[in-house]
């Protein structure tokens, strides 16, 4: 029954992204294919090594976010792929969505990408054709400190340490959206196809009475001629992918791995044995042991303090050869158990091991006897270390994720490099009855003071 529960709850999942893969709809589709350009996923398909992966970010981002409005992807693409062998972060405009204007998730979603970058040194490849800020929603995409100027002040910071940024125009590229090939370290343009200028045709024309087309406004000839604000001058989307891939072939770039690697071994056990484990009933409890075993290699996993804080499951595993602290919950946080996960994260960061996730948690315990026990101060140890902890940090929410529960399962506010979350999971302050039961307690509480019954 759980297996079966779950799979649908995947396959659900699975056909909800089939449908945001497409990006817009039909008609925006072949309006875009109809100019001689490729559509931003078979961009991407192009850009990377054929036949290598891509690892999509935020895939369901604008998912019935503005009403009736869809934004599929939050109109853009981001994700890992291996371009010329070296891994690099890509960000795609999607134009057939809006135009590829930068909704406020929009915003969120090429910031993110960013700050993936960042922690994780990666070269940053932009493939832009967007309109720039959505105008209705301005004030929630413009000026605030994590708005559109951040993604330009994120680019500099990163080209100063380092990490390459390149920009490929492929379409138009106004207004503040200028900035991204401008503030790039290198970039490309589509002759007939690219433009960027701070001011369109139309802005132009009401500031200065000057009547311009677009082309010679900010067209390539323009910029890679004139202007010299573009390097590389492309015929078509293929060319500009290809000098791209040339582009990053330049860098001189070589990963640095400084942790013993051993070969993969598949696990013993199936990985779709995980549905029938974990199921969709958040109220049963399945132990985490079952999930580790099919997720690592060999299914071996050396378990840490295997009899103290048992409802926390800490241990040292490889997942695909790499070296892996696993910390799993097995029911509610007691003191010993938080105790136990603050000594194991400092361990992982004294040997440089990532540390992973699995968040299945109700949260603290709590009680007059607990409290006087201080799990307040032993669950803020290991609050404390999540958040100090110096190395790579990834948490899937593979069930509940409740309350202070998710602090000390390292949630997204402690900074994990990814955060996953199965389809059957939930994060809230506190689980549904638990807070109707507490509001109504309030409720109560006040009418009697009131003299109310």
């Amino acid at each position: 029954e759980n297996y079966e529960r779950m799979k649908a709850l995947v396959t659900e999942l699975q056909e909800q992204a089939e449908k945001i893969r497409l990006g817009g709809g039909e008609k925006a589709r072949k309006l875009h294919t109809s100019r001689g350009k490729l559509l931003p996923r078979e961009r991407i398909d192009r850009l990377i090594d054929p036949g290598s992966p891509f690892l999509e970010f935020s895939q369901f981002a604008g998912y019935q976010l503005y009403g009736n409005e869809e934004v599929p992807a939050g109109g853009i693409i981001t994700g890992i792929g291996r371009v010329s062998g070296v891994e690099c972060l890509i960000v795609a405009n999607d134009a057939t969505v809006k135009g590829g204007t930068y909704y406020p998730i929009t915003v969120k979603k090429h910031l993110r990408a960013q700050e993936i970058a960042m922690q994780n040194h990666l070269p940053c490849l932009y493939l832009v054709d967007s309109g720039g800020a959505n105008l209705p929603r301005q004030a929630e995409v413009f000026p605030d400190r994590d708005h559109f100027g951040r993604i330009f002040y994120n680019q500099a910071v990163m080209s100063s340490q380092g990490i390459p940024q390149i920009a490929v125009v492929m379409g138009s590229c106004t207004a503040g959206g200028a900035y991204v090939p401008a503030m790039a370290d290198e970039s490309i343009i589509v002759g007939k196809q690219g433009t960027i200028f701070l001011g369109g045709p139309p802005l132009v024309k009401a500031a200065t009475g000057e009547e311009v087309s677009a082309e010679d406004l900010g067209g390539a000839d323009l910029h890679c001629r004139k202007s010299g604000v573009t390097d590389h001058y492309a015929l078509d989307d293929n060319h500009a992918l290809h000098l791209a891939r040339k582009a990053v072939r330049s860098l001189n770039r070589q990963k640095k791995i400084d942790v013993t690697i051993e070969p993969s071994e598949e696990p013993l056990f199936p990985a779709d044995e995980i549905y029938g484990i974990v199921g969709d009933q958040l109220k049963r409890n399945f132990d985490v042991k079952e999930v580790i075993a099919r997720i690592v290699d060999g299914s071996k996993f050396d378990e840490f303090k295997a009899l103290y804080g048992d409802t926390l499951i800490t241990g040292f595993a490889r997942i695909f050869g790499y070296p892996v602290g696993i910390i799993g919950n097995n029911g509610v946080l007691f003191s010993e158990s938080a105790k136990k996960g603050t000594h194991f994260i400092q361990l992982c960061c004294q040997r440089n091991i990532p540390i992973v996730f699995l968040q299945n948690i109700t949260g603290f315990m709590v009680g007059r006897e607990y409290e006087a026990g201080g799990i307040a101060k032993d669950g803020a140890k290991m609050v404390t270390a999540v958040a100090c902890a110096n190395v790579p940090k990834i948490t899937v929410i593979i069930g509940g994720s409740y309350g202070a529960g998710n602090y000390g399962m390292c949630g997204r506010a402690y900074s994990p490099r990814f955060l996953y979350m199965w389809p059957n999971a939930r994060i809230s302050v506190m689980g549904g009855e638990q807070a109707a039961t507490v509001l109504a307690t309030i409720a109560k509480d006040q009418k009697a003071r009131e003299g109310k019954q």
